[in-house]
């Protein structure tokens, strides 16, 4: 499937900066020697350092998607945006099951400065837990309803798991697709760790995503710098 936007390949695979404080900021960074466009900071780092992670990324030219996962009253997420879109993020995340009035208020102060990311179901999951919590809805099934519910309300896009993207995309065909749980098919960074739904990057953009978050295979390769030059290079190959 076509990618639905014009991006080039180098800016769609985004670092997961996941690293404790700014010293491993700064050490990882060094490392990737400029190459990325994009970085993620999540929580680890965000709530380690705040905005110097926010601010040590831009000083270096990077883009910076701000990785929260916001799940509150819709006031309280309100607010968590508006705070973050000062902080010069592009793309901020937020959780789609808080429902559809967060979302909107979500979308709403956000103002056009900065994206709104509906998380969808979070990789770590399989169909088992969600059994577990009583939901008998299929995972694609769930990610469909809750990117139906984020389109409605406005957001700019969802993160979901290689496997949901055309159902993702089915559902709201105008929104971004951010995909996490990129692993290689084979070697160095392919184990799973805690993440259950994945696939290599060449597989992710051939099913029609955005954009990719890369964090374990280039956080914790030898060489982080040539091991994002090679997941680029699968993007390119698959566009």
């Amino acid at each position: 499937m076509k990618v639905a936007h014009d991006i080039p390949p180098r800016e769609r695979v985004i670092v997961a900066l996941d690293v404790p404080d700014l010293a491993g900021l700064t050490k990882l960074l060094d490392r990737l020697d400029g190459r990325p466009a994009f970085y993620k900071v999540g929580l680890e780092l965000f709530v380690g350092e705040g905005e110097r992670a926010i601010e040590a990324v831009r000083s270096r030219g990077g883009r910076v998607f701000l990785d929260l996962k916001l799940h509150d009253i819709p006031e309280t997420v309100a607010r968590a945006v508006v705070s973050a879109a000062r902080n010069d993020a592009e793309l901020l995340t937020v959780h789609t099951s808080g429902g559809f009035a967060m979302l909107s208020r979500a979308a709403d102060a956000a103002a056009g400065k900065v994206k709104i990311l509906g998380v969808t179901v979070l990789t770590s999951l399989a169909e088992d837990d969600l059994r577990a919590e009583g939901i008998e809805q299929t995972i694609p099934e769930m990610v469909k309803a809750r990117a139906r519910i984020a389109a409605r309300a406005g957001i700019a896009g969802l993160v979901c798991s290689p496997l949901e993207i055309e159902a993702a995309r089915a559902a709201a065909p105008g929104l971004l697709i951010v995909v996490p749980g990129i692993r290689p098919a084979a070697g160095a960074g392919a184990a799973k760790g805690d993440q259950k739904r994945v696939a290599t990057a060449g597989q992710a953009i051939a099913a029609g995503a955005d954009y990719l978050v890369v964090g374990r295979p280039i956080r914790d390769a030898a060489d982080p710098a040539a091991a994002f030059d090679e997941v680029v290079r699968e993007v390119e190959a698959a566009v």
